[in-house]
């Protein structure tokens, strides 16, 4: 599904729509440190473009707007339809490595359930997130369907493209700091709530943190002052 979107003028869209068309040098720079030499400059972006009004990606167009086949497990064998809306997506070239994004501007932006009702959604959903909970060695008993269920959906998908179709990819968590059109959030506050996020998640192990990548940027290095 492709979801055009309005310019946004206030929170976290507003903030990578600016990050992905006009200060493309900036998000090169927070990746850098993250990636194999020079890789972060090679990036190129595919949404969200002015060009495209804006628009966001899910499900299968997701894939398609990448580029990407799925030799060995199709998506609709493992989530179902009305995945994620992706906030960005990238990649190198067409082979890959590829970046899929999910970026907030506040702590409360955190805190999501999972709202499907079919129950072959239900049950699809409740597969993926526990295989990937298994990968990421989290105990079973943890509930990744409310709480931080978005955080979750995103790291099944990664596990979808990564451990069952050999994709090389990468989950950027891309969180801003000062946005003044919302709710400024300091990067101190960031650090304590995603460190309670990752304890109740259990996503404190080594695994937890392969091909996944925390960002944090200040809006005041997008050239361009928070309208109250």
């Amino acid at each position: 599904m492709r979801v055009p979107q309005a310019e946004a003028t206030k929170g976290s869209q507003k903030w990578i729509q600016l990050l992905v068309n006009e200060c493309r040098p900036v998000f090169a720079s927070a990746l850098a440190p993250h990636l194999p030499t020079e890789l972060a400059q090679r990036i190129t972006w595919l949404s969200p473009l002015r060009e495209d009004e804006y628009a966001e990606y899910r499900d299968a167009d997701f894939l398609a707007r990448l580029g990407i086949n799925c030799p060995n497990v199709p998506l609709r064998r493992f989530w179902p339809a009305r995945g994620p809306q992706w906030d960005a997506l990238g990649r190198a070239s067409a082979s890959g490595p590829f970046f899929l994004v999910e970026a907030k501007a506040n702590v409360p932006e955190l805190v999501s359930s999972c709202s499907a009702r079919a129950p072959r959604s239900l049950r699809l959903i409740r597969e993926g997130l526990r295989a990937t909970r298994d990968m990421h060695g989290c105990r079973a008993s943890i509930d990744w369907m409310s709480g931080f269920y978005q955080h979750a959906n995103r790291l099944a998908h990664l596990h979808f493209l990564r451990a069952l179709n050999a994709i090389n990819a990468y989950m950027i968590f891309l969180y801003f700091l000062n946005d003044d059109t919302h709710l400024p959030t300091s990067r101190d506050e960031w650090g304590g709530a995603l460190a309670l996020q990752k304890k109740l998640m259990g996503l404190n192990g080594p695994k937890s943190r392969e091909s996944v990548i925390e960002l944090f940027i200040d809006v005041k290095q997008l050239g361009q002052e928070p309208h109250p």
